[in-house]
């Protein structure tokens, strides 16, 4: 065995790297890793190189990964090697006042993991103890590794509480977008999704948008995307998955007096926007943030991939060794691929 794992060295650079195999020291686990899914997060950190919170390069790259574990180090219960397990892309303390609270994901010394685009992986003990989860089922290694961004979705429509019934606005139909319009639609709320990409938006009614509307990039879809819902007072709610301005502003003026605004996407650092505070105050908006996941999204996330809850397949578009993992990311970015496989194992 020999390890291979991508390292993002600098804006739009990866390195490959050779070496041998680590080996799990106390607390530790080996995983190796059976499949690693791009994301928006990766595209947006290979173009930036780099993000505020989870990664300074150089670094290892890639963070949504299933696999089995092959090696434990000293001090290791309730694990076995030939498990098959989900690795979280963070790890809290568990003794914070966020933690105690139950808001992992605001942890004071939240710890992340990156390292998915590699042959194998060295699971930190903080990960063992708080962030290993096991596969449900017969789960595809690519299909389990959903679970990362699953439960940042179901983390955000927590804080959301949408009702059935409820008239619901989402700008932005990329991976994050697709698997919120898959459980709001599933959950009974008419979605109404805008985006500038006609084939995402096709994949958007398939997992069950009640209409699409197709904008300009960078352009104001509000307005049409109320003529296409619940008309000139607006949505119960809105979700911004597109982490630019223009998208903030279309959810803020897309709901009703009284709706409920969630700015989900993740701008660059240094973004501005305008707020209209005679709207924020009148209408009674309720505008929050939701970043990340908890423990609790992560095992809800994967129960709901087990039961089959809607197509996880539509979303993983594309299938690539881990040496292609730049082609990958070039899919991604010019929208060939919503979600890129990556299978790091050679001869996979």
């Amino acid at each position: 065995m020999e390890q291979l794992a991508a390292w993002l060295t600098g804006s739009e650079t990866i390195e490959f790297r050779e070496g041998p195999v680590p080996q799990p020291g106390p607390g530790e686990l080996l995983l190796s890793v059976g499949a690693a899914v791009t994301c928006g997060t990766d595209v947006k950190v290979y173009r930036r190189g780099g993000h505020p919170r989870m990664l300074e390069v150089p670094s290892p790259f890639g963070h949504e990964m299933a696999g089995t574990i092959i090696g434990l180090g000293e001090g290791v219960d309730g694990w076995r090697e030939g498990e098959r397990i989900v690795v979280s892309n963070s790890a809290s303390c568990g003794s914070c006042d966020f933690c105690r609270r139950g808001d992992e994901n605001l942890c004071a010394d939240l710890l992340y993991l990156n390292g998915a685009f590699a042959r194998y992986l060295l699971v930190p003990a903080r990960f063992v103890d708080r962030g290993v989860y096991r596969i449900p089922g017969g789960l595809d290694f690519a299909v389990a590794a959903l679970g990362e961004p699953l439960a940042c979705v179901l983390h955000g429509i927590g804080k959301l509480a949408p009702q059935p019934g409820e008239s619901g606005a989402l700008f932005g139909a990329g991976p994050i977008g697709l698997l919120f319009t898959a459980v709001l639609s599933a959950g009974g709320v008419e979605l109404v999704v805008a985006d500038p990409n006609e084939s995402r938006l096709e994949l958007a009614r398939k997992l069950g948008a009640a209409d699409t509307l197709l904008v300009e990039r960078g352009g104001s879809g509000a307005e049409r995307a109320r003529s296409l819902g619940p008309g000139p007072p607006g949505f119960d709610f809105s979700i911004d998955a597109t982490g630019v301005s223009a998208g903030w502003h279309d959810a803020l003026a897309a709901v009703r007096p009284g709706g409920r605004v969630s700015l989900f996407g993740g701008c660059a650092p240094g973004t501005a926007i305008q707020l209209d505070p005679h709207r924020l105050h009148y209408d009674e908006l309720t505008v929050m943030g939701a970043y990340h996941h908890r423990p609790v999204d992560f095992r809800a996330a994967l129960a709901l991939l087990a039961d089959g809850g809607f197509d996880s397949e539509l979303l993983l578009s594309l299938e690539r060794p881990l040496e292609e993992l730049p082609q990958a990311l070039d899919d991604m970015i010019a929208r060939r691929a919503v979600k890129v496989v990556i299978r790091p194992q050679p001869g996979v």
